[in-house]
């Protein structure tokens, strides 16, 4: 169950009306890297947690305050475009058809769909897409999905502050900036609590590694042609001991160790074209000839 005060978590204020602003903090809300996505996401790894109740607990608490932030950003979609409205019709009425060029980059759903206010979708007008929420079941594997969320909604938010000159646009952004550095560290920290990357590593960690194909575990393919060019074998990743402490990284030049793909004829059921019936075997033979010599043999 949830319950709701009424009160935004942090202030939203604007002081100077802003459309264009708006519709660049929709990728905020709906976009990829948005509150929409980090919300859904922490509450479906909440709701599908399995193990220590205390995992649970904390997703369902922050997927929470999750709403309060896509509350606060849409509190400031629909600030800036108070007043926006005839300013908006004046200029269509000047237009040419190419709308959203005269609008300067405006959405015309602000007013034409959301009457003035937000919407679930990106700066695009994109609907918000739920294949991008992560909720594998595995939790080291949510931890790291949800450290990359983060991470990707705190560059968004640093962005969207250069973006502005608006002191209360400023304020509030500068208060999501600070609670996407404090969840990066908090599913950094859940990892920790985990045991770190000697135990989680790899994941999942309950594969018998004994199944894997081990001379391939910590190898570091090159597929350079190029190799006096590259340096992609002076790194961390190319020597020494593994992250996992269980083996040790080492450069393996790539090379192909399975046969060409020989593909059976099509299934006639699946009708494909004539031409494609036709597959020689190493006798030149075709499947079609193969079965008709079969029938005669009969």
């Amino acid at each position: 169950m949830f319950y709701h005060d009424g009160k935004l978590q942090y202030p939203v204020r604007v002081d100077k009306p802003n459309p264009q602003f708006a519709k660049l903090l929709q990728q905020a809300i709906g976009g990829v890297e948005g509150e929409i996505r980090v919300c859904l996401q922490y509450l479906f790894q909440a709701w599908n947690s399995r193990g220590p109740k205390k995992y649970r607990d904390m997703l369902m608490e922050t997927g929470t305050e999750e709403i309060a932030h896509i509350e606060m950003l849409s509190t400031a979609v629909a600030l800036n475009l108070e007043g926006a409205s005839m300013n908006m019709k004046e200029q269509m009425a000047a237009a040419n058809p190419l709308v959203e060029a005269v609008m300067g980059g405006k959405d015309p759903r602000h007013i034409l769909s959301a009457g003035l206010g937000a919407m679930a979708a990106d700066a695009n007008g994109v609907p918000f897409n739920g294949s991008w929420i992560i909720a594998t079941g595995n939790t080291a594997s949510d931890m790291y999905a949800n450290v990359h969320a983060e991470a990707s909604g705190r560059v968004l938010a640093t962005r969207l502050y250069e973006l502005t000159d608006d002191p209360g646009m400023k304020d509030m952004l500068a208060f999501l900036i600070a609670r996407d550095a404090m969840h990066q560290n908090q599913w950094l920290a859940v990892l920790e609590d985990l045991g770190g990357p000697a135990v989680n590593l790899p994941i999942p960690n309950t594969f018998p590694e004994t199944q894997q194909v081990s001379d391939f575990a910590y190898s570091f393919v090159t597929t350079s042609i190029n190799k006096e060019n590259s340096e992609s074998t002076s790194g961390r990743w190319a020597s020494g001991t593994s992250i996992d402490g269980k083996g040790a990284f080492h450069v393996r030049p790539a090379v192909p160790l399975g046969d060409e793909p020989a593909l059976n004829a099509t299934d006639p059921t699946v009708h494909a074209q004539q031409q494609q019936m036709l597959l020689s075997d190493s006798e030149g033979k075709s499947f079609l000839d193969k079965a008709a010599d079969f029938i005669a043999g009969s």
